[in-house]
């Protein structure tokens, strides 16, 4: 792709014009006629028409020299990522028969006066079982022994889930009669109301399933039974991992409910929930899937027979992350190309060709000429007359599409008993594509990097280059002598409040592992190089504040609220604005500024700081000044404003 190139002088002809005559009339006041007919606008007219060629050639230098070196070294732009985002989808009807959700499904949010709606394609397939109750079984904390219930459910007689005095790690196992991975199962209970003393929008109760290894927790959708206290419906969506199992004797795909410990004021189960009746059926289900629209079999046209061939996708930019084969026809059939970073180490029959995911260019391999007057050709090239053509890519991408949670409501691709979709969480991970001005600053880097990790300035530079779609990234040294942690940190999209949830701080795995792998093969020999992300200080804010007179306190409480999301924000917080910087301390006083400064705050009363773990939630004393470890980011941990009138 050939880099945008600045201009030096962006000043037209009109503009020229223009300000000739603004001079006219400053030093030639007695000059009045300005219209085209006039012979003095003449004589302007031609004086600036020769100065906007001499512009359009200045235009093309010195920057433009800057710009053809960095394509000179290899520097291409870094394309936009795309967000990706698990997608539900509802059925109409609880499922008799499994119901496919094919690859490449295509969803989207709802069109408004002001936005176009996003699109976003499923990655994989997934399939809806159709499940029912196979067998119930308890077991109590302090013993592994399983008491089945199997007998009282077929006769309708009530039983006790959990110990009659439950303690946590109590257990209520449910085995479905198949395992439904990425199903949203619908439990539908019975109940008297036995569980005393829990309160029922908040229960000590937590749902898992079995994945062949342990127990995965399940995502909670609703809960009408008020932690199995009465008559309703428990919703959960199961992870991908949901197997089949044994459990004393008997095969099924296993779930249950375990009694969890309670913290602070959350009450606990002084008597076990007593079951009557249980119907188990599939829902729905989940896909993930990522904003961008998959093109297949796209013709770029037929080969001249030379070295260098250039052709251009028609959708551009390319989605990273991805496999793009290129396919050459030929006498036996279709014959597949592979991507290169470079054709370094690419041989004369070499099937190569490069990639620039920005620009959608593919580039065959060149011939060079060599010192001693000879030629050398790096990677085959296709035969004359031969059709060029993509198998499959994905294009898209963006920060646009960081879309919040239940965004996402339009099924385009039309799928019977399918009524409605949804997104439970926000969608991740959409970056634009970098700008010329950081390609300028990326230039002297690479070339002094020369693709070798040795500093820790070169991890980071490889580390962006290897998963563009990371927010942040560092390097420091790891304790020992030839270690590095490279601390990545995701792009992540907030919910209407601002608010994160901790695990959307957490990469994923591919991202990590295409990272270490890239690094792996750049570093030192002897460095030992982990990636990982950083450790996340808790923060959590709890001020009073007083309203201007005609504010109603509760729009400024939200406006509090968000400006300490927006400020104590690993990615996009701190003074300035591009994220918290690593290790920095929060001081008490940038609360007291933070909300001093929103427009219906009159006075702060007062404001505190309590270091807060992300995990469980405990909190520790009031400080005046919250220290960090020299290579952590804040969490914004759920913050408490009171607002006065």
């Amino acid at each position: 792709m050939a880099l945008p190139t600045p201009r030096l002088d962006d000043r037209s002809f009109q503009d020229l014009v223009d300000e000739a005559k603004r001079y006219v009339q400053q030093r030639c006041p007695e000059w009045t006629d300005h219209n085209v007919s006039d012979p003095g606008v003449t004589l302007i007219e031609t004086f600036a028409s020769m100065t906007d060629v001499l512009l359009y050639r200045l235009n093309r230098v010195p920057d433009r020299h800057y710009v053809k070196f960095l394509e000179l070294i290899g520097v291409q732009l870094f394309p936009p990522t795309a967000a990706n985002v698990d997608v539900t989808f509802w059925l109409s009807a609880p499922a008799t028969e499994p119901l496919r959700v094919r690859e490449h499904t295509e969803v989207a949010t709802v069109r408004t006066a002001e936005d176009e709606p996003i699109n976003f394609t499923t990655t994989r397939d997934m399939v809806i079982v159709p499940t029912s109750v196979a067998h119930v079984a308890g077991q109590h904390a302090d013993d592994d022994i399983v008491r089945h219930h199997d007998e009282a459910l077929a006769g309708g007689q009530p039983f006790f889930c959990f110990d009659e005095s439950p303690s946590p790690g109590d257990r209520f196992l449910i085995g479905l009669d198949t395992a439904a991975p990425d199903t949203a199962v619908l439990l539908r209970f019975a109940c008297d109301i036995e569980g005393i003393g829990v309160d029922p929008t908040n229960p000590p109760l937590a749902w898992e399933a079995w994945n062949g290894n342990g127990w995965s927790e399940c995502d909670l959708e609703s809960d009408t039974t008020g932690g199995l206290n009465r008559a309703g419906d428990v919703v959960l969506h199961l992870p991908d991992d949901h197997e089949v199992s044994v459990v004393d004797g008997n095969r099924a795909g296993w779930i249950r409910a375990r009694v969890t410990e309670s913290f602070d004021t959350q009450p606990e189960y002084s008597a076990s929930p007593r079951i009557l009746a249980l119907e188990v059926m599939s829902v729905g289900g989940t896909a993930p899937a990522v904003h961008a629209r998959t093109v297949e079999n796209e013709t770029l046209g037929v080969s001249e027979g030379v070295p260098g061939q250039r052709f251009v996708l028609d959708h551009a930019p390319v989605v990273p992350g991805q496999e793009v084969v290129v396919e050459v026809s030929s006498d036996d059939g279709w014959i597949d190309w592979r991507s290169v970073t470079d054709f370094a180490d690419s041989e004369p029959d070499s099937r190569h060709f490069q990639l620039d995911a920005h620009s959608g260019e593919i580039v065959f391999g060149p011939m060079v000429r060599l010192p001693d007057g000879g030629v050398r050709q790096y990677g085959a090239v296709p035969p004359t007359g031969s059709t060029i053509r993509v198998e499959r890519y994905r294009t898209g991408g963006g920060r646009k599409a960081n879309v919040a949670a239940g965004a996402i409501r339009i099924l385009r691709t039309p799928i019977p008993t399918v009524n409605r979709v949804t997104n439970r969480r926000s969608a991740a991970g959409g970056l634009d594509g970098e700008d010329l001005e950081n390609a300028k600053v990326r230039g002297p880097i690479t070339l002094r990097t020369r693709n070798r990790a040795v500093t820790v300035e070169d991890y980071e530079q490889l580390a962006r280059v290897a998963a563009p779609e990371i927010m942040r990234v560092r390097a420091v040294p790891a304790g020992e002598s030839s270690g590095v942690r490279v601390l990545v940190v995701p792009a992540v999209a907030d919910d209407a409040a601002g608010r994160l949830r901790f695990e959307q701080l957490i990469p994923d795995d591919a991202s990590l592992e295409r990272i270490a792998t890239f690094l792996d093969d750049r570093r030192t020999i002897g460095a030992r190089v982990v990636v990982e992300p950083p450790r996340y200080q808790g923060v959590t804010v709890v001020a009073r504040v007083r309203a201007r007179r005609r504010y109603a306190p509760e729009p400024l409480r939200d406006d509090c609220m968000r400006a300490l999301y927006e400020y104590l924000h690993p990615t996009r917080g701190g003074p300035d604005g591009d994220g918290w910087p690593f290790g920095r301390p929060v001081h008490v006083g940038e609360v007291y500024a933070v909300l001093q400064r929103l427009p219906g705050t009159d006075i702060i009363e007062d404001a505190r700081l309590f270091a807060a773990d992300p995990v469980t939630g405990e909190r520790g004393e009031s400080v005046q000044r919250l220290v960090l470890d020299a290579h952590s980011l804040v969490f914004s941990y759920e913050h408490q404003v009171q607002v006065v009138g």
